[in-house]
């Protein structure tokens, strides 16, 4: 038996890899998995594997994009969720604020430097033709601190996956406003070269048991009903989810999608031209 360890954020995307534990299905193909719940999101993940406290993380596109071609001794083994992230722009329950525009040149909480939470700010604040140096930001570490900094006024905005924050806005401690949609699948799986070179075969059988594993989830009829339990949310927000999100059940590589992120990430100034070239051959393996 082999001992691995993973980190994700504790949020519904990540049920597949969640019972695929519970149930044994890892440990069938002789992998003890275990899971760490990284609350501080994709950068607390990039930290993780820079470290060595984890081996594997399942974080997004964006985040780890950028984190291996400025150096990061790991590289994408996989999508994992094929589908966009749909990040809900929230605002202090009580402000003024009503709509994006008001947000221009305005302070952003973010979990983390690199953090998707940082990244779609950027991205937002293309499509709205602000200038991308007037961004401020406030590192908070995670969904709980981001709250925080909205109700005292340390940000007046803050990018968070929109129905992980649904029951937070019902509890009046943030406002939603709008939506900013990644332009690329919006998680991936990334493994350390270090565990890969050791785990090859391992690792590729362990995409293939999560995927299968999303597949049954999609289809089961009693999805709604598990997540709204497990994740506390609302079974009409999780059906509404649910048709929104696709995992990569059969495994397929989508280069032209980094192909995107790679263009915007230089677009926006966040990697340099040295640090995209040949990107290809620093983000996956061979």
């Amino acid at each position: 038996m082999t001992g691995l360890k993973i980190g994700g954020v504790p949020e519904h995307f990540n049920l597949p890899w969640r019972l695929a534990i519970e149930e044994g299905k890892l440990k069938d193909i002789g992998l003890d998995l275990h899971w760490s719940d990284m609350s501080g999101g994709t950068g607390q993940m990039i930290r993780g594997l820079e470290t060595g406290s984890i081996d594997i993380a399942v974080l997004l596109t964006e985040g780890i994009t950028k984190a291996v071609l400025q150096g990061l001794d790991a590289k994408i083994l996989q999508v994992y969720v094929t589908s966009p992230l749909h990040w809900g722009i929230h605002v202090p329950y009580k402000s003024d604020i009503k709509t994006v525009d008001q947000l221009e040149a305005q302070t952003f909480a973010i979990s983390r430097e690199g953090s998707g939470s940082q990244l779609m700010a950027y991205v937002k604040a293309d499509q709205e033709g602000w200038n991308i140096s007037d961004l401020k930001f406030n590192v908070i570490g995670d969904v709980y601190g981001g709250l925080w900094a909205l109700e005292h006024n340390e940000a007046q905005a803050f990018l968070w996956e929109k129905y992980t924050t649904f029951p937070y806005c019902e509890q009046g401690k943030c406002r939603y406003i709008d939506e900013v949609v990644t332009p690329w699948p919006c998680f991936v799986v990334a493994v350390s070269n270090k565990a890969y070179a050791k785990h090859k075969d391992l690792l590729d059988k362990m995409c293939t048991v999560v995927n299968q594993r999303a597949r049954e989830i999609k289809k089961d009829e009693n999805t709604v009903e598990i997540i709204s339990w497990r994740y506390n949310l609302r079974s009409g927000q999780v059906a509404n989810w649910l048709i929104e999100t696709d995992w990569n059940y059969d495994g397929i590589e989508y280069p032209l999608a980094f192909e995107k992120t790679v263009k915007y990430l230089l677009k926006l100034n966040l990697i340099n031209e040295n640090e995209a070239s040949d990107w290809r051959s620093k983000l996956f393996f061979n």
